[in-house]
């Protein structure tokens, strides 16, 4: 997290591209038993504020539960091909629900005033427990994330086409596009649910920072191209969305998928030499229809 990663641990094309298409990179059971013991407790007694966009590695440094989870080479590898190396930090929460308890949080998506269209930040979900079906697993809807709203005018739908409620080996993370919608669930379990937050700031731009080796495969196009199942008939706004951003993420201005943006860039300047001339206007009054206004 606080050096660059061997490109063997980072994302592959593909692997981006259903980041892209989903806002959200799963890795199931990554750590090991013994560092989730020991994140558990430590995150039973919270997790301190710190200042907005300290270094995430400051944050929790080498040695410490949270850092040693954060520099394993699966997890560091995915951080930097998301946000890049040395990423900064602006917050981080311990959710605890307990045995049949909690309320359940109305579908919403965070830092809505976040409208970067070329960049964006990531939110590390850290599950050192397992995750049933009843322990109240975060609820996600995949693909959401380009469909910006208002905070809170997702609370209106309760069930969304291709929702996902999150059930999980211990030692799994999840990697969120910032403004994809989610919520928390109510824990209706006979034990406990914990999880950790840690949202990461790019500090660099976030160009080509995964492993490339492969972005000459089809499955990129491939992962690009599955529409949303919640889309309907606008399953087209998101394939224009996700060609927008892959444009951004690999700096191929020529990239498109369906010909969308190349069709809605047509603009030529040039005149065609057989263009039609406008009559000759009359003189000594105004004419108007050509752009054209002579003083009387």
């Amino acid at each position: 997290m606080d050096a660059h990663v061997d490109r063997k641990y980072r994302l592959t094309s593909v692997e981006m591209a259903q980041f892209v298409a989903t806002g959200m990179v799963r890795l199931d059971a990554v750590v090991p038993a013994e560092l989730n013991a020991a994140a558990i407790e430590a995150l039973e007694g919270g997790a301190t504020p710190f200042p907005y966009g300290t270094p995430a590695a400051e944050v929790h440094p080498a040695g410490t539960p949270i850092g040693d989870v954060l520099r394993l080479p699966t997890v560091a590898g995915a951080i930097q091909s998301l946000v890049g190396p040395n990423p900064a930090a602006d917050h981080h929460y311990v959710h605890i629900r307990p045995p049949k308890g909690g309320e359940a949080q109305p579908l919403h998506a965070d830092a809505v005033f976040d409208t970067r269209p070329d960049a964006f930040d990531v939110q590390m979900m850290y599950y050192p427990e397992t995750v049933g079906p009843d322990d109240g697993g975060t609820l996600v809807v995949p693909g959401t994330h380009l469909r910006r709203t208002s905070h809170m005018d997702t609370a209106r739908y309760q069930n969304i086409v291709g929702q996902v409620r999150l059930t999980c080996p211990a030692g799994t993370l999840m990697f969120l596009h910032h403004a994809i919608w989610h919520a928390g669930r109510r824990n209706d379990s006979d034990r406990r649910r914990i999880m950790f937050k840690l949202r990461f700031n790019p500090t660099a731009r976030q160009l080509r920072l995964w492993n490339t080796d492969d972005i000459e495969d089809p499955a990129v196009v491939q992962a690009l191209m599955v529409e949303p199942p919640w889309s309907g008939n606008d399953g087209r706004l998101e394939l224009i969305n996700r060609a927008r951003m892959w444009r951004s993420l690999t700096g191929d201005e020529s990239f498109d998928l369906d010909y969308y943006l190349t069709r809605t860039s047509l603009r030529p300047d040039a005149i065609d030499a057989d263009a039609t001339s406008p009559p000759p206007l009359p003189s000594g009054r105004p004419k108007h229809g050509w752009g054209t206004v002579l003083a009387p």
